[in-house]
């Protein structure tokens, strides 16, 4: 009988992580759970609420606000999936805007907020058989993860595929704008001082620049089958 594991999957925005990540949970029975959307729904809900804009972040109200945020996967049998629910409320669609893109990384800078979640992230994962991918799972959330995956991918390759999402969903936003907030993302991630986006020592990075999203799972399950 295969062993259950954890396989914890890091990298940059936009670069297929959670496509990745469901495609391995719907093969393997797995749990699938996306980290970035609840970073997101946080995000949304400090949006939602007032805390945040382009010119001002009450990050301390937002603080005293999180024992008030209720987040919640709750499965979608026809998607395949966990959608999230942020108080109750399905905000799925929501938290996927241009506009939480612009904040979130500022959010998830918060100390606090990262406490909370990866608080949530760790009880989880505690019977194995999971899927997580964010940007501190193999360093952070699950350290001794069976299984680590570092995704990349060059800047406008991410930019392209994030506009050709936002562009099918009917989001009326240019290329120029989607690559700045991907190389925006890009540096806040790497340069915050809580929990920053590097590879993990013993992680197995993997650019998909050139790969489809076929040939990298075929890469992926390959390396799961081995450690099984």
């Amino acid at each position: 009988m295969d062993k259950k594991i954890t396989i914890a999957i890091d990298g940059f925005s936009s670069t297929g992580k959670s496509t990745l990540a469901k495609q391995l949970a719907a093969a393997l029975g797995y749990v699938y759970v996306d980290t970035g959307a609840m970073y997101r729904a946080v995000t949304y809900f400090a949006l939602q609420n007032g805390y945040i804009d382009a010119a001002f972040f009450d990050k301390e109200t937002l603080i005293r606000s999180l024992p008030f945020i209720n987040l919640q996967f709750q499965f979608n049998p026809d998607l395949g999936f966990g959608e999230m629910y942020l108080n109750g409320t399905n905000v799925e669609q929501e938290i996927r805007s241009l506009r939480v893109s612009n904040f979130v990384s500022k959010i998830a800078e918060i100390s606090e907020v990262r406490a909370k979640l990866v608080e949530q992230q760790k009880e989880m994962g505690k019977d194995k058989a999971i899927v997580m991918d964010g940007r501190d799972i193999g360093t952070v959330v699950f350290p001794d993860a069976e299984l680590k995956i570092f995704m990349t991918a060059s800047a406008q390759t991410r930019a392209q595929r994030r506009f050709d999402e936002l562009q099918q969903k009917g989001d009326a936003v240019s290329y120029k704008e989607v690559l700045q907030n991907v190389e925006e993302r890009d540096y806040i991630d790497t340069h915050r001082d809580d929990s920053p986006l590097v590879k993990a020592e013993n992680a197995i990075e993997i650019d998909n620049s050139h790969l489809s999203r076929e040939e990298q799972f075929d890469k992926v399950l390959a390396l799961v089958n081995r450690i099984q």
